[in-house]
């Protein structure tokens, strides 16, 4: 799978040949982390070893009280109070590998922190509750590495399609964006032309509802949140909408084909662009 690694900054870990982590019981932090050295390199070897010798060369995370790792006394604090792991601080430093400085923060707060947080005081995640289960049980005649290695396999495939989705969103809302430089920056509906992701690139603007084909035939007209990743929206369909049937909702818009508003108010649909143009700009008079 292309992830679209940085290469030229990539050269230093390009050119690592091997990495340490610690043996016997693995969890999702040593997991993730192997993961994202291998993607990052894929010629790297991995060893797993129960203690670190000044004869190691190499990286090593999540042992060895260094730079990666988090088990002593004076460990790093995220500003939110998050505490590192060894993933969070691999990615520290080489996430911006894979994405841009924005994305990898973002990656961080979604994604990573849980694992984090998960590693260093146990709390419950259900990536970290998967990647446990794949130690070894009791009765189970297969080593502790075997296990590692699958386990590495499998968190691999999550991030690699985690990178995928961050690059082609990238790509979306650089789309979107080109759209909307060719309109008014006051415009509140925006009747987007491609069937791409457009959150992120109209967070900041005037816009208030968007406009685009559905896949399940006519048009769908949804509200833009006040942030990206949070439910509020800067201006949600009209109450009396809400749940309400297509005949109910043709009689009290005059608005033939309007066919569905969700009871949230946060999405809409009409059968036609006419009627999706219509139901827009009457939920704006609200």
């Amino acid at each position: 799978m292309s992830i679209g690694i940085n290469m030229k900054e990539n050269s230093y870990i390009l050119n690592v040949k091997n990495a340490y982590t610690h043996a016997g019981s693995f969890h999702s932090d040593d997991v993730f982390a192997t993961a994202f050295l291998q993607i990052l390199n894929p010629n790297i070897t991995v060893h797993r070893i129960f203690k670190c010798t000044s004869e190691l060369d190499g990286i090593i995370y999540d042992i060895g009280w260094g730079e990666f790792d988090h088990h002593q006394k004076d460990k790093r604090y995220r500003e939110n109070e998050v505490p590192y792991a060894a993933f969070g601080l691999l990615w520290e430093k080489f996430g911006t590998l894979i994405m841009d400085e924005e994305s990898a923060q973002k990656f961080d707060e979604y994604f990573i922190q849980p694992l984090d947080l998960s590693d260093n005081t146990g709390c419950d995640n259900d990536f970290a509750m998967a990647i446990s289960d794949f130690n070894p049980k009791w009765d189970e005649d297969k080593s502790t590495d075997e296990a590692f290695f699958e386990a590495v396999s499998f968190a691999k495939g999550i991030l690699e399609r985690r990178f995928e989705k961050t690059k082609s969103n990238l790509k979306a809302r650089e789309i979107v964006r080109e759209e909307l430089s060719k309109l008014p920056e006051d415009i509140e509906i925006f009747e987007l032309q491609n069937d791409v992701p457009w959150k992120s690139a109209v967070k900041d603007t005037n816009i208030k509802y968007v406009i685009y084909k559905s896949n399940r035939g006519g048009y769908n007209i949804q509200c833009v949140p006040s942030d990206e990743d949070k439910d509020e929206l800067k201006k949600a369909l009209p109450e009396e909408w809400r749940g309400k049937t297509q005949e109910e909702l043709e009689e009290l818009t005059n608005v033939k084909g309007f066919r569905f508003c969700h009871n949230s108010g946060f999405l809409c649909a009409a059968e036609t662009i006419e009627g999706a143009r219509a139901i827009a700009k009457m939920a704006l008079e609200f």
